[in-house]
């Protein structure tokens, strides 16, 4: 999709005439939808539609973009495709996305599924890196100190097998095995979307949570290391529309097990 000034969007849609989903990808991910969670769309005759953020895959780097102008490309995204209303369903680093669109485009969005998703840096009464695995704490401090200090500390960094926990491996053994898929493209173009993605998670995000209104469905493990159970905890509190369903034996992947439950629930939003 040509944004103008040479800009683009790589954008995926599983077509059909069915009630729309849009899915928003963690990081490092390329935003395919979730091919684990079709059988259920299918079910339900739901409408995938997704794209690569900026700098992933085929779209075009913007770098200093804040969690904010997701709602500003969703909505080019589909008017592109002829959509009025749809639902968002954002993973890990997608949710904070999906709550860019439901809270910036509020006669859009019919309703919001987050899943394992962070809160705001800084936010009011939370401990935001309590129980936090090192390598997030390290990563996001860098990105906390600026994109020089992120650069040099993502350069020197080594993958660490401990921000999953033993449930969220089998995950990847099994069914969400899917996220090799989009991890490795994510990453052929560098690491400059990745370090895209968290200068602006612990930026101000140019919106609140609170300011959300339709219905908000949070799915989070208790034994999540990469995003802790205090974030879903915190942005039920903060948003009135929002019911937090947690589950102390899961963690980051894991936790997408119930995923298809949820678009059950999202289902019924529409």
């Amino acid at each position: 999709m040509d944004l103008g000034d040479g800009a683009t969007l790589h954008v995926y849609d599983t077509g059909g005439p069915g009630p729309v989903v849009v899915w928003h990808h963690g990081t490092p991910n390329i935003g395919a939808p979730p091919s684990p969670l079709f059988p259920a769309a299918e079910r339900l005759g739901l409408r995938w539609v997704s794209y690569d953020r900026p700098g992933y895959g085929g779209s075009s780097p913007r770098p200093g973009r804040d969690v904010a102008s997701a709602a500003s490309d969703v909505e080019k995204v589909a008017d592109a495709l002829g959509i009025e209303r749809f639902a968002v369903f954002g993973h890990s680093g997608g949710g904070p996305h999906a709550f860019a669109c439901a809270a910036l485009l509020p006669e859009r969005v019919s309703a919001m599924v987050g899943v394992a998703g962070m809160a705001p840096y800084g936010a009011d009464g939370l401990d935001w890196f309590a129980g936090m695995g090192a390598a997030g704490v390290g990563s996001l401090t860098a990105a906390l100190a600026g994109r020089d200090e992120k650069e040099r500390y993502e350069a020197a960094a080594q993958y660490d097998a401990e921000m999953f926990t033993a449930a969220d491996h089998a995950a990847l053994s099994g069914d969400w095995k899917w996220f090799l898929d989009v991890v490795g493209p994510a990453l052929e173009g560098g690491l400059g979307a990745p370090i895209d993605d968290d200068l602006a998670y612990v930026a101000p995000w140019g919106f609140q949570p609170s300011e959300v209104k339709a219905p908000v469905l949070l799915l989070h493990g208790g034994a999540d290391r990469i995003a802790p159970v205090g974030h879903a905890e915190w942005l039920a509190r903060q948003c009135a529309t929002a019911e937090a369903r947690l589950f102390p034996e899961d963690g980051h992947i894991s936790v997408l097990r119930h995923s298809a439950a949820a678009l059950d629930w999202l289902a019924t939003h529409f």
